[in-house]
């Protein structure tokens, strides 16, 4: 009796479970789509496979782009056209054809149901579809209209996703059988809050260790560090970005040909060797065709990003010049207090002015670190002015720097900007009355002896873009409290300021406010408050348009073209 009632339930068991389901799960809530504000019927609706990629019917997705497409049954490829972009799948391969270039793929082409279903993230960035998925309707939107189109697709989240902070692949969207039913959805994802245009809408291109470009697998490969650098900035300018700030000095060294300084080992694998090509003159030509800003952005004081000099050229400052270096936080810093050292970073600092069609100079934070710094000897040699207190000697130095930095590029080239992006903090409240509002750590003048405040008050530069890389809700250096501060600081000077935001924290950092990207979003918003605020930078690029976390490509293309 106990055994007929065993089997009769394992049978009522098996009954309820879903079959053809390989590879996929299935969904307890139907997906649904639409096509710029139309909605459309699939009998195969968006999936998400089992290793965590997003697939749709390669017919709904070429529908709104009047693309071609062909399916060759016997060789299981997928071929999809639209003008000069030819796409190539296959079904089982983990590279695609994209105009005779293999490029990789996380899943290749399925048959779901009898119908060719194809990754959409891929899809989207070849053929520049915008894809929006609003948790709350399990609804996702198509956008074809090139002015609205982002630069990659956002992984359709699970209906019950939980936010990683590490960027893992997207977690399953389980398939369903059934059509997708229509309801009745936004046309565009509503952000709230009043939109002001801001000028500036810029993101740093991290080259060192190979960050943003050129990626590692390119190294010495001419063609594929092209490539890559045009898809960056296809992805960026559709996301909304104006301008981006290249790191083109990243080690003291160069992604250009220098007198000065060896080529950097990013584009070769070696310090020293000669990619075949200038990067710098090409990255500026992309930039300025796509209608972008270039900005050069330079690392100042850093040497060496650590503290070993054996695969160094024999030309990198730290071997031509070892008495100019101090190893600090394992890494080597060209001391600012030797007049000579901070003529040398002046001098390469203008060689590109001089030769490139840069729109602007920049420099980040790499001024003095802030832990321990033996500088006793450049103290006493040379403090011609007699300053008592090496910290005023340091910000001397510094302030000699950028000043005479600023001389020298506008008596060359007037129209070329120049800016710095300090620390967020100058000086906390308890330190000084008139600090900001905060309790952090380290400060731009007490440790990085970077008064911010004289550069601006002396038009030494041009904007000032502070790294204000903390949340709204973050007690210590609350973001709000700080942008308050950097606006009185710029109040009625000329200088322009620009807020650096740490798009980077988005997903990665563990803190609840960064599990989603409307921490940027309202941070953007709250920048609207002031006019002094001309627009922001963020960091970094890849964080952005190919990491991609919770869709904040999607978000920034919607708020900047809204």
């Amino acid at each position: 009796m106990n055994y007929r009632k065993w089997m009769l339930g394992l049978l009522v068991l098996l009954l309820c479970l879903p079959f053809g389901m390989t590879g996929v799960r299935a969904a307890a809530i139907p997906i649904t789509i639409e096509l710029d504000g139309e909605a459309l019927s699939s009998d195969v609706p968006p999936f998400i496979t089992a290793s965590g990629v997003t697939m749709v019917p390669v017919g709904v997705v070429s529908k709104g782009l009047g693309a071609a497409v062909e399916w060759n049954q016997s060789s299981k490829t997928a071929t999809i056209s639209k003008g000069e972009n030819v796409l190539k799948l296959t079904s089982g391969k983990k590279t695609a054809d994209v105009g005779g270039t293999p490029v990789a793929l996380d899943t290749s082409v399925q048959i779901v149901q009898g119908r060719v279903t194809v990754p959409l993230r891929f899809v989207s960035e070849q053929l520049g579809l915008q894809v929006v998925w609003d948790q709350a309707t399990k609804h996702i939107a198509l956008y074809s209209n090139a002015e609205i189109v982002g630069p990659s697709a956002p992984t359709v989240p699970a209906p019950t996703s939980v936010p990683t902070p590490t960027p893992v692949p997207t977690p399953n969207v389980p398939a369903t059988s059934v059509p997708a039913p229509t309801v009745p959805a936004p046309t565009v994802p509503s952000v709230p809050g009043a939109k002001v245009s801001k000028e500036m809408k810029g993101a740093w291109i991290s080259t060192v260790f190979n960050l943003d470009w050129p990626s590692t697998s390119s190294t010495g490969n001419e063609a594929k560090q092209k490539q890559e650098f045009n898809t960056l900035l296809d992805k960026l300018q559709r996301t909304g970005f104006n301008a981006v700030f290249v790191q083109v000095r990243p080690s003291g060294d160069s992604l250009y040909p220098s007198v000065l300084v060896p080529w950097s080992k990013i584009l070769t694998g070696t310090q020293g060797k000669n990619p075949g090509y200038d990067p710098l003159d090409y990255m500026i030509t992309a930039a300025h065709s796509r209608g972008m800003q270039f900005h050069a952005w330079f690392n100042p004081f850093r040497a060496t990003t650590d503290a070993s000099t054996a695969n160094l050229a024999s030309n990198h400052v730290a071997k031509a010049h070892p008495e100019w270096i101090v190893k600090a936080d394992n890494k080597l810093y060209i001391n600012p207090g030797i007049p000579e050292a901070r003529q040398h970073i002046i001098d390469t600092v203008m060689e590109v002015v001089k030769g490139y069609d840069i729109d602007g100079v920049h420099l980040d934070d790499y001024f003095y670190p802030s832990g321990t710094f033996a500088d006793d000897e450049a103290f006493k040699t040379y403090n011609s002015k007699s300053i008592s207190s090496k910290g005023d000697w340091r910000r001397d130095n510094i302030n000699d720097f950028i000043s005479r930095l600023g001389q020298s590029i506008h008596g060359v080239k007037s129209d070329v900007s120049f800016g710095v992006s300090p620390f967020g903090v100058w000086r906390n409240k308890k330190a000084d009355s008139t600090g900001s509002d905060t309790t952090a750590g380290v400060s731009a003048y007490d440790d990085m002896y970077a008064d911010t405040r004289t550069w601006i008050r002396s038009g030494w530069i041009d904007y000032i873009a502070p790294q204000i890389y903390w949340s709204l809700s973050f007690n210590a250096a609350r973001y709000d409290k700080l942008v308050d501060w950097w606006v009185n600081e710029v109040k009625g000077t000329g200088v322009k300021l620009y807020i650096g935001q740490a798009t980077y924290k988005v997903g990665t950092d563990k803190s609840a406010e960064w599990q989603s990207g409307e921490q940027i979003i309202n941070q953007l918003k709250y920048n609207e408050k002031y006019n002094e605020v001309a627009g922001s930078i963020m960091f970094r690029a890849n964080d952005i348009v190919s990491r991609d976390p919770f869709g904040l490509a999607s978000l920034l293309t919607f708020y900047f073209k809204s």
